[in-house]
């Protein structure tokens, strides 16, 4: 079956499974790297795309200026509710939106920051476009994207074991979907075709995943994503089978103590 209808349902126990799990796995390190790169900008104004559950929000919070006002944004509810709820250490503006549609004047920020939600998009120029529209002249659109599925090694490894588990219906959702937007020469076009002019800077930068047990690492992806949709939709076994299958995979290319996998991400920055 195609998934691609449920890849961006991140609701029910989703998100806070993804907040506990997932985060501290693999969006952390990305997470301070762009508040750095934020803070260097000098922005008065910032507005964040696709936040999520907060992790690069209270990242942002942290790092910038107190004068600095943050408005964070999502297009689902229960998502933007978990990072209310674990809050920030000063005030921001949780605000439910569509990056496709921003509801939001022209010219009213001087940085557009998204983590690891480009991918989402269903339209991809047009969200670049509305990034392009609310950014005044001089600003800078900020994001990263993950690199290849190969250069990422426990999505690679539960993929894998999914597909061996499932191999009539294999569940995709972490190649189609988080992975699935990593050419440089694709994103460049789509920038372009939303109207930034300028060239896009890219870094790749690779960083290291570690959790307590291989077990944590294959909840926090079978279970803390959509994925989990994709899994329950299949007949042949049920989450906890499919969950235990990808954790026996990990633990026997990583060890079945405390593992540790290498992330790979392209950070884009790109001015107006």
């Amino acid at each position: 079956m195609d998934g691609s209808a449920s890849d961006t349902l991140f609701a029910g126990s989703i998100p806070e499974l993804y907040d506990n799990s997932l985060v501290p796995l693999i969006f952390e390190p990305y997470a301070e790297d762009l508040a750095k790169r934020a803070v260097a900008l000098a922005p008065s104004r910032v507005l964040e795309t696709a936040a999520g559950t907060g992790v690069v929000t209270r990242a942002l919070a942290r790092a910038l200026p107190a004068h600095v006002e943050l408005v964070a944004t999502d297009l689902n509810q229960p998502m933007l509710d978990r990072a209310a709820a674990v809050g920030t250490q000063r005030p921001v503006t949780w605000q439910q939106a569509d990056a496709l549609q921003l509801p939001y004047a022209d010219a009213s920020f001087d940085l557009v920051v998204c983590q690891f939600g480009v991918m989402f998009f269903p339209d991809k120029v047009r969200a670049f476009s509305e990034a392009r529209r609310v950014l005044r002249p001089g600003g800078t659109l900020l994001f990263n994207v993950w690199d290849c599925i190969e250069e990422n090694e426990f999505a690679d490894v539960v993929t894998q074991a999914l597909g061996a588990l499932f191999p009539d219906d294999p569940p995709l959702f972490m190649a189609r979907t988080p992975h699935g937007y990593s050419d440089r020469i694709a994103i460049s076009r789509d920038l372009a075709g939303a109207g930034f002019a300028v060239i896009p800077a890219f870094e790749t930068i690779a960083a290291r995943s570690r959790a307590a047990s291989a077990r944590d690492a294959a909840t926090a992806y079978c279970q803390g994503t959509p994925l989990r949709n994709e899994i329950k939709a299949r007949a042949g076994a049920d989450l906890l089978a499919a969950t235990s299958a990808c954790a026996e995979a990990i633990a026997q290319r990583f060890g079945a103590g405390p593992v540790d996998g290498k992330i790979q991400a392209h950070i884009v920055t790109v001015a107006y």
